[in-house]
């Protein structure tokens, strides 16, 4: 019986050609790579926050974006929630399309040995992770599908979450909002992305630790 389970679930994970593609697509689509080529802009246009695109502003664009100004309460809250559908929208849209095709069989195939060994988390969780760089919105939206699928644990799910609070939505952000101090930056720009991304794992190591350690009892019947 245990032979033939494994067997099973080793053939649900069967990742083929086209899973692999469809996981490097997902890859250069949510990673921000296309979004600034050289010479290439035209590359932007198969980028996931160049398809986001943004709202326009009012006749006030320092003071006014679609949202007006001055709003607070519930009403403010349901206009930032709306901002945000549009985004979320077509990330959930693109992956399930990737998911169709077999990415998050090749990321598990792929991720596995990387991420098991520094977080503990199984490899079909890459692309929730990688989706996070861009869009914190998407990569929380298929963190969760992943848990109510039943195919991570509430132990991996704060893993995951931690990973991803830090530094969320690293790429876009940065090249956003950061770049308005690249002109002070006295190291090459990639450094400081690179940082970032280097102390999103050791933020997510801590919290494994943590969970491992002070927090261990909470999780037994997860083993």
């Amino acid at each position: 019986m245990a032979e033939e389970k494994n067997t099973q679930s080793a053939s649900e994970w069967k990742a083929g050609p086209g899973a692999y593609v469809a996981l490097i697509v997902a890859i250069v689509f949510f990673s921000g790579l296309l979004m600034k080529v050289d010479g290439m802009k035209w590359l932007s246009a198969f980028d996931f926050t160049t398809l986001g695109g943004t709202f326009g502003t009012m006749k006030e664009p320092a003071k006014n974006n679609f949202m007006g100004a001055g709003g607070i309460s519930a009403r403010a809250g349901f206009l930032f929630a709306l901002s945000l559908a549009p985004s979320v929208m077509l990330a959930l849209g693109f992956l399930e399309i990737f998911t169709h095709y077999g990415a998050i069989k090749a990321a598990h195939k792929l991720l596995t040995p990387l991420l098991k060994p520094l977080l503990g988390i199984p490899g079909l969780t890459g692309l929730a992770l990688i989706t996070d760089l861009q869009s914190t919105d998407a990569g929380a939206a298929l963190t969760k599908e992943l848990y109510d699928a039943k195919q991570i644990t509430k132990k991996d799910l704060v893993v995951m979450s931690a990973w991803q609070y830090s530094g969320a939505g690293m790429i876009s952000n940065y090249f956003s909002i950061g770049v308005a101090l690249f002109t002070f930056l006295t190291v090459p720009v990639i450094i400081p992305l690179v940082l970032m991304f280097v102390l999103k794992f050791v933020g997510a190591i801590f919290v494994r630790i943590v969970l491992n350690t002070v927090y261990k009892g909470d999780f037994q019947d997860e083993q």
